[in-house]
C-alpha cells in the first residue's frame, strides 16, 4: 500500500507560481510512474504532467513551457512547479502513482484557485 499526501496549494493571482508537493509513504519512484492530474469543478479528471521510472517527463499540451515535474528521491516527494498561472489552472490537483501492473494511488488532493 502507499500513500501520497499533497501540499502547497492556494489562492494566487494571474501569473503567479505556486510549487505543489506529494510525499509517498516510502521509495517509489523506481518502480512507480508518477503523475500530477487535476480536475476542475464540472470537468472530468485529467492528467496533467507524468513523471517515468526513467525520469523522462511528459505534459498536456495545455501546460507544456509552464508546469514542471520532478522528483527528489531522497525525500520521497514528487513536485509541480506551476508559472505563469491561469484561472483555467483552477482545479483541485492530485498525485497519482501507477506501476502499470495494475496498482494504482491517489492523494486527497489540493486545491488550486488562480483569481485576482
Amino acid at each position: 500500500q502507499v500513500q501520497l499526501v499533497e501540499s502547497g496549494g492556494g489562492l494566487v493571482q494571474p501569473g503567479g507560481s505556486l510549487r505543489l508537493s506529494c510525499v509517498a509513504s516510502g521509495s517509489i519512484f523506481n518502480v512507480f510512474a508518477m503523475f500530477w492530474y487535476r480536475q476542475a469543478p464540472g470537468k472530468e479528471r485529467e492528467w496533467v504532467a507524468r513523471l517515468r521510472t526513467s525520469g523522462s517527463t511528459y505534459y498536456v499540451e495545455a501546460v507544456r513551457g509552464r508546469f514542471t515535474i520532478s522528483r527528489d528521491s531522497a525525500k520521497n516527494t514528487v513536485y509541480l512547479q506551476m508559472n505563469s498561472l491561469k484561472p483555467e489552472d483552477t482545479a483541485v490537483y492530485y498525485c497519482n502513482a501507477n506501476n502499470g501492473r495494475g496498482s494504482n494511488y491517489w492523494g486527497q488532493g489540493t486545491q488550486v484557485t488562480v483569481s485576482s
